[in-house]
């Protein structure tokens, strides 16, 4: 498989050297210790763009506390069957554009919310299928990895509480209202949690593209964990241990390599037709 070559997920040049203290050494190279829960995870988040702020508002998890959008926008809302709330911010494109930021693709939309609490293993009931991320940071990549995964009906999305990426915008953007339509457990230790799901029957398949086994012939059992490693770096080794299988993606074609987000998509596609989920 190519999620794991010698490029990994991404093309890119070795880290530079790093100081002990984090300050930059020449080539403007910077070491960031972890960040913790409350760095990680805000208190408050802007959430943009109309399928992102549809999803929002139809969440009744999610603690709305404003909401701007132009006339244009909030009357596309209600069309697609959003709920609004009763007090609407009016506000025009160059207004959001200064709020969020120009780059921020916000389709005139855009509510205040609260972040989702993560949850516990406990939570994933009769799940047959979830994904696993294994230090998988970029918001694009996270984003696109969610959509993927609720398009396919996938049940849950493990991450561990460090190492993970912040519930952002960009990311609510990219996953199109997928962060609000799938469980997210957040664990401490990786390693474990692969050990609690092996005990509750989950078949772990790990993505890398030196696995001894295919990718369709990894597929086993009834239960389906999908473990994905870090863009760059792929599996850690002590996640590589703890799946029963390795598998790779063989490619005939003259690029071998894949983003992370595109090969999750892939092997959801492979693991829903081996647990007989309809694929269309």
């Amino acid at each position: 498989m190519s999620t794991n070559d010698k490029s990994k997920y991404f093309k890119g040049g070795k880290p530079g050297p790093k100081r002990d203290d984090g300050r930059p050494r020449s080539g403007g190279e910077r070491r960031f210790a972890p960040r913790g829960p409350a760095e990680r995870r805000p208190d408050q988040l802007w959430i943009y763009g109309i399928h992102a702020v549809a999803a929002a508002l139809g969440n009744p998890n999610r603690v709305v506390l404003r909401f701007l959008a132009t006339q244009n926008a909030a009357a596309r809302l209600r069309e697609e069957g959003a709920t609004l709330p009763e007090t609407i911010e009016e506000a025009d494109a160059k207004a959001l554009d200064r709020l969020l930021g120009e780059s921020a693709v916000h389709q005139g939309a855009a509510v205040l919310v609260e972040p989702l609490d993560p949850l516990p293993l406990s939570m994933l009931g009769d799940a047959r299928l979830v994904v696993v991320l294994d230090q998988v940071t970029d918001p694009h990549n996270v984003g696109a990895i969610l959509r993927s995964a609720v398009a396919f009906g996938a049940d849950a999305l493990l991450t561990t509480g460090r190492h993970a990426p912040a519930e952002t915008g960009v990311l609510a953007k990219v996953a199109s209202g997928a962060l609000e339509w799938i469980k997210v457990v957040e664990v401490p230790n990786l390693a474990r949690a692969l050990d609690e799901l092996g005990e509750l029957g989950f078949h772990r398949v790990g993505l890398d593209s030196e696995g001894t086994a295919t990718l369709e012939g990894a597929m086993s059992g009834e239960r389906l964990a999908l473990v994905l490693g870090a863009e760059g770096k792929g599996l850690r080794r002590l996640s590589r241990e703890k799946c029963d299988t390795v598998a790779r993606l063989d490619m005939p074609g003259v690029i071998k390599s894949l983003n992370v987000s595109n090969a999750a998509a892939l092997a959801l596609y492979v693991a829903r037709r081996h647990l007989g989920m309809p694929t269309t």
